[in-house]
């Protein structure tokens, strides 16, 4: 809170309607609980855990709870998963961990899981089992719709708060203790892994007397992980135990007792509407360089505001000079007058560059109506899959302005191939984007993945694109093809002309390269904490930030496509349909190498189809964005050189 009242709150008010801190469930109901039920009372007496599917930060593969081989409910139910929770991965299944509100249980047995050495069977399990440890696979576990974290101290006297904790740890040959394992100064026999078997559970509870409403409702839910060895023919004691060894080699029988303990406390500081806050708040890369993020949005405003002034003034005194001039003067004037016969030549490729902005169109709208809901707070995290939801329904419902700015651009190109057009804008990026992520799903079925998506939902995916976005980018290219052409401000000579030797700077290659340089500088630092969220775990939920970087990366890419744009008409080089557009899309190509760089710099992935993965993914996304900002920059270039030729006095 101290950081957040030290931000300067002229750069922040956007971002302060729509951070997350304090308003952020809108459409998720509370849940009251009571010990008993009353007459006309509306509670729950007894708390439900779920669990989700496990992670690792050392593989992108994520798998089921019951792989492992853990206790299971042996009356399992699944709650509804969403469109965007199952494309995510995440597989939330009831638990045999069920607590009564506010009843008190020390070192209660779960279950008794006993691998036999002469078992084939018993070995696979274990074996998967110690595999998890190593690659530091972590449980996600759920209370009333919110992570059971598991918060220790770090570095400053800092708590970390982590939605996850391990299932257990290795302490190496060396003596080297990986990861989890230093919590613990037992954990030091060597070639040794732990088992955590046993969970201390503390639910925190708002009372509903202190603020006139029916039950209490739950604000926090925390635990703490131990490795305790359980006498086999006794009742479990939780006091003072060794840790649970599994040895390496796999020479006697293993018995794991899995227990838990769970105490409640009454914690009325904290409203049910900002529970989330100690999670998120406390996270280490999201404790976020509040000054860094400001600076460079400062840096990037002032930048974009001298471009402004340089465009304007310059801009200003050269129409002011061609209109005052003679005819005969003007035509011994070089600049970007001499080529308005040639300016507004069709492009070639016009077929390409028109379904590419079709697509854009349609991920630009998508985008900026995502991060919009998600600021006023309807995508939170305590919303599950909402945010992959939102983005699939609108870009299968937004076919329609694809399919029309497509067609109205290759008719303004001189195209009459309608037909092709317009199911290439229906189905060339979104078929590139779905072979990629059908390749990316046989690689999870072969590593039997829970990220695998199942059949049924790859089909329901192929109905809504061939059932609803395919048809409403026909009616968008219809009512494209029906309208008059954009009329341009000057006419096209009938014989192209030619264009003068170029200067380094002035030749296309460089000029694209340069012009991704400035719009990657303002998104790279949030581009961290988007990459940390999807590939580290990372819960993401600074929308309000995300959503002034994507309206600077708008200006920042508008105003370095016209700049160069400018220059290069300026050296009576006409070609710039397409340069417009790879300019800003070039921004994709310093995105791949960053998220090249935070693969070797920052993950520790480990196995040929982690990485395959990872790349496969970054490949999706590198796309998305190319044509995201190319449609950015050719916009505003468009709007620019139209600008400037219908104020100029041409004969």
């Amino acid at each position: 809170e101290k950081m957040k009242r030290r931000i300067p709150l002229g750069f922040v008010l956007v971002a302060y309607f729509c951070s997350c801190s304090a308003f952020y469930l809108p459409g998720l109901a509370p849940v009251s609980f009571c010990e008993k039920v009353k007459d006309n009372e509306e509670c729950e007496t007894e708390i439900q855990l779920f669990v989700n599917r496990l992670d690792s930060v050392e593989s992108v593969l994520p798998y089921e709870y019951d792989v492992f081989d853990f206790c299971k409910d042996e009356k399992e139910k699944r709650p509804s998963e969403n469109l965007g929770q199952v494309l995510f991965g995440e597989r939330i299944e009831s638990s045999p961990y069920k607590f009564k509100f506010k009843s008190a249980a020390t070192c209660q047995p779960v279950c008794t899981k006993t691998y036999k050495k002469d078992s084939k069977l018993d070995a696979a399990k274990l074996d998967f089992l110690k595999m998890g440890m190593q690659l530091n696979y972590q449980h996600h576990w759920i209370i009333d719709n919110m992570p059971v974290t598991w918060c220790y101290d770090v570095e400053d006297n800092q708590k970390y708060c982590n939605p996850g904790f391990p299932i257990g740890c290795l302490v190496t040959d060396g003596g080297i203790a990986k990861d989890a394992c230093v919590i613990n100064a037992e954990f030091n026999k060597k070639n040794t892994f732990y088992v955590f078997n046993h969970v201390d559970i503390k639910i925190s509870y708002h009372s509903g007397e202190s603020e006139g409403w029916t039950g209490d409702r739950l604000v926090a839910a925390t635990l703490e992980p131990k490795s305790i060895k359980h006498a086999v023919d006794k009742p479990p004691s939780c006091d003072n135990g060794s840790p649970m060894e599994v040895p390496v080699e796999f020479k006697e029988d293993v018995s794991i007792t899995y227990t838990y303990s769970v105490t409640f406390v009454e914690n009325n500081d904290i409203k049910w509407a900002s529970r989330w806050d100690y999670i998120l708040v406390s996270m280490p890369h999201t404790n976020i360089q509040w000054f860094s993020i400001m600076n460079s949005l400062v840096i990037v405003l002032f930048l974009s505001g001298m471009v402004a002034m340089i465009m304007l003034r310059t801009l200003h005194k050269d129409i002011a000079r061609y209109n005052q001039v003679d005819q005969e003067d003007a035509q011994e004037e070089s600049g970007w007058k001499q080529v308005h016969g040639d300016v507004f030549r069709p492009p070639r490729k016009g077929m390409l560059l028109s379904v590419f902005l079709g697509q854009g169109t349609q991920i630009f709208i998508m985008t900026f109506i995502t991060l919009f809901l998600a600021c006023l707070g309807f995508l939170s995290p305590a919303n599950r899959g909402a945010l992959m939801t939102c983005a699939v329904v609108l870009w299968v419902l937004l076919g329609t302005p694809a399919g029309y700015v497509s067609a109205r651009l290759y008719k303004t190109f001189g195209g009459e191939k309608w037909k092709t057009n317009v199911l290439l804008t229906a189905l060339l990026c979104p078929g590139i984007v779905f072979a990629d992520f059908f390749l990316m799903n046989l690689i999870l079925w072969v590593e039997g993945s829970s990220a695998a998506i199942p059949f049924g939902t790859l089909v329901a995916i192929l109905a809504m694109w061939f059932g609803i976005s395919v048809p409403l980018t026909f009616i968008g290219a219809y009512f494209g093809f029906k309208k008059a052409a954009i009329e341009q401000p000057v006419r096209t000579n009938q014989i192209p002309r030619q264009i003068p030797e170029q200067s380094f700077f002035t030749k296309p290659i460089p000029g694209i390269i340069m012009g991704g340089i400035l719009p990657f500088g303002c998104i790279f630092i949030q581009l961290f904490f988007i990459l940390n969220s999807i590939w580290s775990h990372q819960m993401y939920y600074m929308f309000g930030f995300l959503f002034l970087v994507f309206i600077i990366l708008l200006i920042t890419c508008s105003e370095a496509t016209i700049l160069l744009c400018y220059f290069h008409l300026c050296a009576e080089d006409y070609h710039w349909w397409w340069r417009s557009f790879l300019t800003s899309g070039f921004t994709a190509v310093y995105l791949f190498v960053y998220a090249v760089h935070y693969f070797f710099s920052k993950l520790q992935i480990i196995g040929a189809a982690s990485t395959i993965l990872y790349f496969g993914y970054t490949m999706i996304m590198v796309l998305i964005f190319f044509l995201f900002t190319g449609t950015i920059g050719f916009f505003a270039c468009f709007w620019f050189v139209n600008k400037i030729y219908s104020v100029v006095k041409v004969d």
